[in-house]
């Protein structure tokens, strides 16, 4: 393991899922990913409603950092990037599903279903 990487200290093995998954659009990125496989920036960005430049930038930043997805870079005018999920990314899929079933099973009248994902 390379000794510049920034140890983040956790309490918990669940504050490490927490971590690598929280933030509001994470999971919908690699829910997305897992289904499109391959999404520039724009098209992520159009995906997910109201979020900033900077927030997605960020969370793709975070997301690449802890090796869920990659990032593509062609050298092209206007540059184009590509992101993809990893592996890594590919396995949390199963906690996002369950979370998926708990959301729908437990979001009775105070929520309003914009875009049903869940299978």
């Amino acid at each position: 393991m390379d000794d510049k990487i920034k140890k983040i200290v956790v309490v918990s093995e669940i504050e490490v899922t927490l971590s690598v998954i929280g933030g509001k659009y994470k999971p919908l990125i690699l829910h997305l990913l897992s289904e499109k496989t391959v999404q520039r920036f724009g098209e992520i960005r159009a995906y997910i409603v109201n979020i900033s430049q900077k927030t997605l930038t960020n969370q793709l930043r975070e997301m690449e950092a802890d090796g869920l997805l990659t990032r593509t870079v062609f050298a092209e005018v206007p540059p184009r990037v590509e992101y993809t999920i990893t592996e890594k990314g590919r396995s949390l899929i199963p906690i996002l599903l369950l979370m998926c079933d708990w959301g729908y099973e437990n979001m009775g009248d105070r929520y309003t279903l914009l875009r049903p994902e869940c299978d």
